[in-house]
């Protein structure tokens, strides 16, 4: 069903996602593509919508199975579709690239991440929780931080040693020996 029948359906009253068996999008800042699928892996919905527009649609839809590309978002989205009695399926971007056809866009994405979701041996990434990502990221900047301490006590050793002072390597070594 192209995208055309399916907006003519909506203005018809027709609502063509009440047999979806699963629903996947495509994340992006702004819009988000979304490909429906009935019992039969027939598509039965294509959508663009923005950010505002997402929670209006999910709470008018029947709870569905929505399969995502798992991303930092993803997991947000995870969250807030489980409170309308969604399930949520994210898979790992690399899973899916094999399912995407060519010339790359959201509408191709979003229907190889519906192809990805029926296949039985398809591995998922659990939703975090909120507590969850915030370790993530306090455990991410601190290795960022450590990285560009190291980064930083080598550049300083180097340009030292363009003037004869040397030292050890490390950050715990005196610096003031000279050479």
């Amino acid at each position: 069903m192209c995208q055309n029948e399916v907006v003519a359906n909506l203005r018809q009253g027709s609502r063509p996602w009440s047999r979806l068996s699963a629903l996947e999008w495509i994340t992006s800042k702004h819009i988000f593509q979304l490909h429906g699928v009935d019992a039969a892996e027939r598509p039965v919905l294509r959508k663009r919508l923005s950010r505002k527009q997402m929670v209006a649609f999910f709470a008018k839809l029947p709870p569905s199975v929505i399969g995502v590309e798992a991303c930092g978002a993803a997991h947000y989205w995870g969250r807030e579709l489980a409170k309308l009695g969604h399930e949520m399926k994210l898979i790992a971007p690399q899973l899916v690239k094999p399912y995407v056809t060519r010339n790359k866009n959201d509408g191709r994405d979003a229907a190889g991440v519906c192809e990805a979701m029926g296949r039985p041996t398809m591995r998922f990434v659990p939703v975090k929780t909120a507590e969850q990502q915030a370790a993530l990221m306090l455990a991410g900047q601190r290795e960022q931080m450590i990285a560009r301490r190291t980064q930083l006590g080598n550049m300083i050793r180097g340009y030292a040693a363009e003037f004869g002072v040397t030292g050890g390597q490390g950050c715990r070594q005196d610096r003031t020996a000279v050479g």
